[in-house]
């Protein structure tokens, strides 16, 4: 029998493309509600499997960190599924929410999935039972994370506040940050800090034993604007946060020191809005460490991707989008950074030439969320189009 990448090679060689303008009735049932196929041809879909048990956006997606073949996705319609990546077969529905589920997580181990919604109504299921084992209502939800390495939970609310509760004892314990929402937060990688960015531009550094404050960045040292992503890298040392105020900020995370600033002058040229009109903005919308090697990638608003050299604490490279960049992510042991964007595209990157590798499309609007397996050999992708979608992204030069 053909191997995996036999099989990958022969499909290599197929234009699907010209295949379906030869059939008359693709067309009509390939597009019925799609958008951005205006001038009657075929919209090109790069994806293995489509996902559509969705009736609205479909805001987040993780995958069980232990098998990668479990998706959960969230979405616009109070509703959020868990399923298998190989052929988009619904598991079970993680049902009982009444706002929009924007945050889904699975534990460090895989034997819980948290689905949380924007009115701050938290659910934890046991994946293998398909069953709800606790849940809790927090103030309007901002973001929400597992553990490393343990059954806790925290998340941020719009009040300032962070929660951590042990699941499913639901034993809890809260942060009280400055009174503004709670806009971003990470666990490092150490289990015993996290990172938690507010809308006032300020930034603390946790102790979760104590609960104590161990660092608070504001002022010149914090951010001018409300901070919208925390990052950290593979051994905690450094933290990165980014902010409306397009600067992201290189924190060391012992001393709660400011290492470097990487500010991105607009490449737009500044007009001034007429009426009416809203003025060209931008802000740091993602980002996050390289773990091979010294380098750092920011994804802007105006479509910017900057790779930053740590090192020498300067820009590498400019990789630029036609459109907003959504989210960010590095591959686990490789220099490729992956980016989803507001055309509805995922593409991959070489931080180390600045080269776009590949590009994957089969959205109809924009992608909002994605997530990429441990070996780097498919991306899930969900989107404004109602569908999340896998794609597999396996390159012949590994």
């Amino acid at each position: 029998p053909l191997s995996a990448d036999d099989l990958a090679d022969e499909m290599e060689d197929v234009d699907f493309e010209d295949e379906a303008a030869e059939e008359p009735d693709a067309e009509a049932w390939e597009t019925e509600g799609e958008e951005g196929a205006e001038d009657g041809s075929e919209a090109p879909d790069d994806s293995e499997v489509t996902f559509c048990l969705h009736s609205a956006s479909v805001f987040c997606v993780s995958l069980d960190p232990k098998t990668n073949a479990l998706a959960v996705t969230g979405g616009e319609d109070d509703k959020a599924f868990v399923w298998r990546v190989s052929d988009g077969e619904l598991l079970f529905e993680c049902s009982g929410h009444k706002d929009s589920v924007t945050c889904a997580g699975f534990s460090h181990d895989s034997v819980f999935v948290a689905t949380g919604d924007m009115s701050g109504l938290i659910k934890v299921w046991r994946v293998d039972a398909k069953e709800e084992v606790w849940s809790f209502e927090v103030g309007d939800l901002e973001w929400m994370e597992w553990h490393p390495q343990a059954h806790v939970l925290l998340a941020g609310t719009a009040d300032g506040n962070s929660w951590m509760w042990k699941i499913p004892s639901g034993d809890c314990k809260t942060f009280q940050g400055p009174a503004c929402p709670a806009t971003c937060g990470k666990i490092l990688p150490d289990g015993k800090r996290a990172v938690v960015g507010y809308e006032d531009g300020t930034m603390r550094i946790w102790d979760l034993k104590q609960g104590t404050s161990l660092h608070v960045l504001k002022g010149q040292d914090g951010h001018q604007d409300p901070l919208t992503c925390v990052a950290s890298n593979q051994d905690g040392s450094l933290v990165m946060t980014g902010s409306v105020d397009c600067h992201a900020k290189l924190v060391n995370s012992a001393t709660g020191k400011v290492v470097c600033v990487f500010k991105m002058e607009s490449t737009a040229p500044k007009v001034p809005a007429g009426e009416g009109e809203e003025a060209e903005s931008n802000s740091v919308e993602s980002l996050g460490f390289c773990n091979v090697m010294p380098l750092a990638a920011v994804g802007y608003l105006d479509g910017t991707l900057a790779i930053y050299d740590l090192s020498t604490q300067s820009l590498r490279h400019k990789c630029q989008h036609e459109s907003g960049i959504v989210q960010l992510q590095w591959e686990e042991s490789s220099a490729v950074v992956y980016t989803c964007s507001l055309d509805g595209a995922v593409r991959l990157w070489d931080a180390r030439s600045g080269k776009m590798i590949s590009e994957y499309r089969g959205h109809t609007a924009e992608i909002l969320d994605f997530a990429v397996n441990k070996d780097a050999s498919i991306v899930v992708t969900t989107s404004g189009d109602h569908q999340a979608k896998v794609f597999c992204v396996q390159r012949p030069d590994r």
